[in-house]
């Protein structure tokens, strides 16, 4: 089965950490941490603060800062949530 990945953060996705959309269904696309009842937890977030966010997390799986940020900057402009947005 192909990885899912959070179309929001890019974290991988598995069951456990679905959102929800606004009927309760679970969704594939948006984990729980950016996405719940059929919204963005952070709907005014831009991109470069979510890299800002999401940098401390990754560093604590072991991942040098400036290999997280290069990482975020190249994926976070194909996901589904920036793509239309094309901050960089």
């Amino acid at each position: 089965m192909e990885q899912k990945y959070c179309q929001s953060c890019g974290m991988p996705l598995s069951e456990e950490f679905y959102g929800t959309e606004s009927n309760g269904m679970k969704s594939d696309e948006y984990c729980i941490y950016c996405y719940e009842n059929g919204a963005f937890k952070q709907p005014d977030l831009t991109m470069e603060e979510m890299i800002e966010t999401c940098i401390p997390f990754m560093k604590e799986k072991g991942m040098e800062e400036d290999e997280a940020r290069s990482l975020m900057e190249n994926c976070l402009p194909n996901l589904k949530r920036w793509k239309s947005i094309g901050e960089f």
